[in-house]
């Protein structure tokens, strides 16, 4: 059926939802505020040990100038005088290649006591660090048959460092919706799939006899030529939603087929998009209903998701309307992802990926480089495997799909490319950070992706965000066993206009960090303007060094910046005066800096 021009003209439209989705030739429709978790005061010594973590022995670091760090009778006089104290049998083992000594705690010993022994060694100012004698075991390789093929999970150069995380979590307990096409059966899939919903209101949009009901299977999206808009040509189902879910929890282990990033978690199919795309309206909705929100005329939701995945998007800046349901949902506990969008252009200019409150997610190909077609910019906070299958099929994102090119067919694997690919790796490590630390805020999730992402082993232009996710990294950080989950944060709230066609600064004073800033120093910045294109911001250091955030640009016809930056400014003294210089480089369009923040 031919769509009305009122449908058209309400539609994503279909040009939009294609430049967002590529498949191995062509491709279709898809494409944070951070509250860094608050630092304890330190200790007198250091440790990787959470309180009361089981133990048989401690590695002890002591400062140079103790006589612990150089004499094991020393050593082990200490470790039987602290063992006393404790009320336990402490006994010096060896000394380390690295100068620290062994200390065996004895057998039999509860949570309880191995705290005890710790709190000991902590308390002791000659104590640098006191840590656990973890025993490591080997990562178990999945025995999925397409595992080999699935280079942006595990590839040194490129890939996300998914199997180290795995160790600590699989995402169990955590439900993502993915809201997009619905889903396709698939066996590799299945037995992760709990209640979703289809949203889609108009029935030619849905293609499948009816509009919203509590079925969220995917009939096709498939569209003849001229259909959606006059000079299109005909395009086969694309079956979006199955692909992406399947890289967020296919069945792990199965012996068949691939392996999902998070595959203890669930996937919640929420159908938004159909025959030539899906309104903001149904999208709006599924937002709402999948964090646990009402709407009306929809049964209560049993499956509430902490993770939403949005590999979908179009022309145009964030909508009120759909910032509202995001807000509303980040409210809720509810992580949202969204992909960049595919239109090498700056995702500031698209929706979701300009919307505040998201992880905006651009792609990246095997070698690390920003993919050719990936969107770029201020907005996009991190970067993840999307693959490019232009030259190589290959060295695109493979996952479950299906063979039907209009209606469904048989299952399959299949290579696509996309910022659509992109999403779905940083939604699977959510859900991984949510199962191993149900308290974190959608706030913390971000800053702790960003904070223990890797530098781009390639190259990008435009902005990537905060650099590659690193899911063992980040995982190991939200879980207390290594990483960062954020830092101090030191924050500016008093509102400063910007001169039209002239500079201003807003300072910010750091003092009681030791050292030099970190490599990964988080600028986040809340700036409202008219015309944000006009706008150069530079971080500037307490020597007057100058750090380039943003330049102007005449495409950039957006409204505010509202993101984060990440700077190397580990050649900088922390402490002393930071300053945010924003300089407006033309008349008639004025702003001002509502707030901005650095973290440590």
């Amino acid at each position: 059926m031919r769509t009305s021009p009122s449908v058209r003209r309400r539609l994503i439209s279909v040009a939009a939802v294609s430049a967002a989705l590529f498949t191995a030739a062509t491709a279709t429709g898809a494409m944070a505020q951070e509250t860094a978790a608050p630092q304890q005061a330190p200790t007198a010594a250091r440790t990787e040990a959470a309180p009361g973590a089981p133990a048989e022995r401690l590695i002890v670091g002591y400062k140079s100038g103790a006589a612990e760090a150089k004499s094991n009778k020393a050593a082990d006089a200490d470790a039987v005088a602290k063992g006393r104290k404790a009320g336990e049998s402490l006994d010096f083992e060896r000394r380390l290649g690295t100068g620290a000594a062994l200390v065996d705690l004895g057998e039999d010993l509860s949570k309880a006591d191995v705290a005890d022994v710790i709190a000991e060694y902590e308390a002791d100012p000659q104590v640098a660090y006191v840590v656990p004698d973890r025993l490591n075991k080997p990562l178990a390789t999945p025995n999925d048959t397409e595992y080999t093929k699935q280079w942006d999970l595990f590839e040194a150069t490129a890939g996300m460092n998914v199997p180290g995380a795995w160790d600590t979590t699989t995402g169990t307990g955590v439900t993502v919706a993915v809201i997009d096409t619905g889903y396709v059966a698939h066996s590799d899939l299945a037995a992760n799939i709990v209640g979703g919903y289809d949203f889609i209101s108009d029935a030619t949009v849905a293609n499948d006899g009816g509009g919203r009901d509590s079925n969220p299977a995917d009939p096709g999206d498939w569209t003849a030529a001229n259909e959606c808009a006059s000079g299109d040509p005909a395009y086969d189902s694309s079956w979006h939603g199955t692909h992406v879910a399947g890289t967020i929890a296919a069945a792990t282990g199965n012996g068949k087929g691939v392996a999902g990033i998070a595959y203890g978690a669930k996937i919640s199919p929420l159908r938004v998009l159909g025959k030539c795309g899906g309104y903001d309206s149904d999208i709006i909705d599924a937002i709402t209903w999948a964090s646990g929100g009402t709407v009306s005329g929809v049964p209560a939701n049993t499956n509430v998701a902490k993770v939403i995945n949005m590999s979908l998007g179009g022309g145009g800046a964030c909508t009120t309307a759909t910032q509202n349901a995001i807000n509303a949902a980040v409210g809720r506990g509810t992580t949202v992802v969204v992909a960049a969008g595919n239109s090498n252009a700056n995702a500031a200019n698209y929706s979701p990926a300009s919307c505040n409150n998201v992880i905006s997610v651009a792609a990246t190909d095997r070698q690390g480089n920003r993919s050719y077609y990936s969107n770029y910019g201020s907005v996009v906070d991190i970067a993840a495997p999307g693959g490019e299958t232009n030259s190589v099929t290959t060295n695109g994102i493979l996952s479950t799909l299906n063979s039907g090119t209009k209606g469904p067919g048989s299952e399959s694997y299949e290579y696509y490319q996309g910022t659509s690919m992109a999403a779905p790796h940083i939604a699977g490590l959510a859900a991984l950070m949510k199962s191993a630390n149900t308290a974190l805020t959608p706030a913390q999730i971000e800053s702790a992706i960003k904070t223990n992402s890797r530098a781009l082993p390639g190259t990008c232009s435009g902005g990537c965000g905060a650099g590659l996710a690193d899911a063992a990294k980040t995982v190991q950080a939200v879980s207390g066993s290594g990483g960062s989950t954020g830092g101090t944060t030191f924050t500016s709230t008093s509102s400063v206009a910007i001169p039209d066609n002239g500079t201003v600064e807003s300072p910010i004073t750091v003092s009681g960090r030791s050292g030099n800033a970190p490599s990964a120093l988080q600028v986040g910045v809340d700036i409202t303007h008219t015309y944000r294109g006009d706008l150069v911001i530079d971080l500037v250091a307490p020597d007057g060094s100058a750090y380039r955030l943003k330049n102007s640009s005449s495409s950039d016809s957006a409204d505010n910046v509202v993101t984060t930056y990440t700077v190397n400014a580990s050649g900088e003294a922390a402490n002393g005066t930071w300053k945010l210089r924003v300089r407006d480089t033309a008349t008639l369009d004025t702003g001002r800096v509502n707030s901005w923040k650095l973290t440590f």
